[in-house]
């Protein structure tokens, strides 16, 4: 796999799990839960992955509200593909770098 090749896999990772927390989010919203924090799957580029950060819905949406913005276990994000903008007690806040993955990630943002 080349470099480009792993980049967008991991690109798509992200992706994937980032999706699976809007699906969570929106199924608090739908049963009517009000609470001040949620549970999110680690946005990691690793598949095998399904650790999970119990995140403030304030930084969630924070978070959201940049698609270059991913949040992580500390240790799981890949330093060529992004950069810790956060470090947290349980959880990081990654930027995707400029360049391909930032472009993957806004490409596949649910939110756009």
């Amino acid at each position: 796999m080349t470099v480009d090749e792993r980049t967008k896999r991991i690109g798509e990772n992200e992706a994937l799990y980032r999706s699976i927390n809007e699906k969570i989010e929106d199924l608090n919203a739908s049963f009517g839960m009000v609470a001040e924090s949620m549970a999110v799957v680690c946005e990691c580029g690793m598949l095998e992955c399904a650790q999970q950060i119990d995140l403030e819905i304030p930084t969630y949406e924070r978070v959201r509200s940049d698609p270059a913005l991913f949040v992580v276990v500390p240790g799981h994000e890949i330093p060529n593909v992004e950069s810790v903008v956060e470090a947290h007690s349980g959880f990081n806040i990654i930027r995707k770098n400029p360049g391909g993955p930032e472009e993957l990630a806004r490409n596949t943002d649910p939110r756009a």
